[in-house]
């Protein structure tokens, strides 16, 4: 529905706007200096968990990881807030805002105001403002043959979520898997940095297969993908074949369609977890083989040259 509404508009031009919405990247990204640009995100979304200080901190780690994804600092953020008053007591938005200030420092950066309007339904997020020298900028487009593929943060929280909002989720997966999305990605993001990531991106609600086909064409190569490689949270293999699935896991596969080629026989489930829409994922990376890097890094496959004008992703 977005791109369909964005292909009628005119791209912003402009000789410092480095990255626009063209890109299909995580953030824009607008030069002030020959040393430093603003790498600008803005997300918010429904809550996925009952608890709201738990909501506030994964709100903000999901806006604060597409500033990471592009290699940037986070400076300021500014909430953003839709709130059915009177249906909902004060102290609910008073926990989800205390729980995204938690995170927002954690990360270094400042609140520093927001807006909020009255709303039947209850959302929350926030705008990130980052920092960035140009040279040092990572996007979806630079993955060459010869990378290799790693993935940050195991897959599945979507279909957990959905388990959860049916009351199907134990209490100790839900602790486990609220701390996973709340998990900031800079730590990750800045050992990126260190071992020369050529391209990187972000994995949450186009799926890892979305967020891999749009790397793929942007960096106009192919993803050679090991299913056996990539971490999934285990209890998501079960509530998939249970049929806790999401209708975004559904619009997923439909966008990908065609591009994907899957070579041999892969379980249906583990398929759903790679559709399956991710809230505050892990950042889905290409560096150059060789590379050394930490336990948090799972290898899960190569860059290839580009195989054919159709097929961008293969899953073996």
């Amino acid at each position: 529905m977005l791109a369909e509404a964005l292909s009628n508009l005119t791209q912003s031009s402009h000789p410092d706007l480095l990255v626009g919405f063209n890109k299909a990247d995580d953030a824009g990204v607008f030069r002030i200096s020959e040393t430093q640009a603003l790498v600008q995100t803005v997300d918010f979304f429904t809550p996925i968990v009952d608890d709201p200080f738990w909501f506030g901190k994964i709100a903000a780690a999901n806006a604060l990881s597409d500033v990471y994804a592009m290699g940037g600092t986070p400076v300021t953020a500014l909430s953003i807030v839709c709130f059915p008053e009177g249906e909902m007591p004060p102290a609910v938005l008073a926990q989800i805002l205390a729980g995204s200030e938690e995170t927002v420092n954690e990360s270094g950066a400042v609140i520093v105001g927001g807006h909020s309007v009255k709303d039947k339904e209850l959302k929350y997020g926030l705008s990130i403002t980052g920092l960035i020298n140009p040279k040092n900028l990572i996007t979806n487009a630079g993955a060459k043959p010869g990378d290799v593929l790693y993935l940050t943060k195991p897959l599945g929280t979507g279909i957990i979520s959905t388990a959860i909002k049916h009351d199907a989720c134990p209490e100790e997966l839900m602790q486990r898997i609220m701390k996973q999305m709340a998990t900031l990605n800079k730590e990750a993001a800045e050992q990126a940095v260190r071992i020369g990531a050529h391209a990187m991106t972000d994995v949450t609600g186009f799926g890892f297969l979305g967020h891999a086909l749009e790397m793929a064409k942007a960096s106009n190569v192919t993803l050679e993908i090991d299913t056996n490689a990539i971490p999934i949270i285990p209890e998501a293999l079960d509530f998939a074949k249970a049929g806790y699935l999401t209708g975004g896991a559904k619009d997923n596969q439909k966008h990908i369609g065609s591009a994907l080629e899957i070579k041999g026989a892969i379980d249906e489930n583990i398929l759903h977890t790679l559709y399956d829409p991710q809230t505050s994922g892990g950042l889905l990376v290409a560096a150059p083989e060789g590379s050394t890097v930490e336990h948090d890094f799972s290898k899960i496959g190569r860059v290839l040259a580009k195989e054919s004008d159709t097929k961008s992703l293969g899953l073996h």
